[in-house]
């Protein structure tokens, strides 16, 4: 049993050659873009935390592009200024779809007109400076991978977010294979976030072993399926780890993440700062 556009998605560089991509920047700003929130703050980027307090804007009903652009403009222009901060500091922005070269393919708690939209032009218009637009569950990997649970491991690490869905981030020696949406693999006839997201245990009334019974059966297709070396679970309900995590029996050490909320807007940071940096 275990313990424990112009600018397309990147693939973060194995750990042997990261120092020759190593940012320009001291800082970087990170927001979140979330189907109820819209969440910003300045990161420090040697550190992988906050470099001041984060801001928070309900985000617009309907979340259309035209709505939910100019709220974004308004969380970054709201966050206290920081001598370590340049003007051009990199911008990187998750939101809840698939990102394809900038581009929304899907749209998960927003509106269906995202769906095909330019996410990078529309965000770089808007702010009059380049961004970087990231799938939020990969933002969130990337943080781990960087900063946290899943620093300095080498091979194959899932990093899973249970939440309203299963958000899923790939990473093969450091490099992340993007948009891998595991939460929706079909398992016994179901879509398996369906069965077993976090939403799923409050939907159900599931007792936390009964939920862990779904966990198990989606984590082993899953390590079945990808050979992992370590699975890092994240999401809310990492906080309370201890109640579902012993249950499971894995051959793969799974493990709770270590920045939580925070690792969205720290990834997609620390994403546009590489970003900035292999341009520079």
């Amino acid at each position: 049993m275990t313990s424990a556009s112009t600018t397309s998605t990147p693939a973060p560089v194995p750990a042997s050659s990261r120092a020759a991509s190593s940012p320009v920047h001291s800082h970087a700003l990170g927001v979140d873009i979330g189907g109820s929130g819209i969440k910003a703050a300045p990161v420090d980027l040697a550190a992988g935390e906050f470099a001041a307090d984060r801001v928070r804007i309900d985000t617009p009903q309907p979340a259309t592009p035209a709505a939910v652009a100019p709220v974004v403009a308004k969380a970054l222009s709201s966050l206290p200024s920081l001598a370590g901060l340049a003007e051009d500091a990199p911008v990187g922005i998750t939101f809840p779809a698939v990102i394809q070269h900038g581009i929304a393919r899907s749209a998960a708690n927003v509106d269906p007109s995202w769906i095909g939209t330019d996410a990078e032009t529309l965000f770089s218009d808007t702010l009059g400076r380049p961004v970087l637009v990231v799938n939020d569950a990969d933002a969130a990997g990337y943080a781990e991978i960087e900063f946290g649970a899943g620093k300095g491991v080498h091979g194959v690490v899932l990093v899973t977010t249970l939440g309203t869905g299963i958000g899923s981030a790939l990473f093969v020696d450091g490099r992340l294979v993007p948009n891998t949406e595991l939460g929706h693999l079909e398992i016994d006839g179901h879509d398996a976030e369906k069965k077993a997201a976090d939403s799923a245990r409050d939907r159900h009334d599931l007792s936390w072993s009964q939920w862990a019974k779904r966990l198990q059966r989606y984590y082993s297709h899953v390590e079945n399926l990808l050979w992992p070396d370590l699975i890092v679970v994240g999401g809310g309900v990492s906080k309370k780890h201890e109640k579902f995590l012993p249950l499971l029996d894995l051959r793969t050490p799974i493990v709770p993440a270590q920045l939580r909320n925070d690792a969205g807007i720290i990834g997609a940071a620390s994403l546009a700062a590489r970003v900035a940096a292999e341009r520079a």
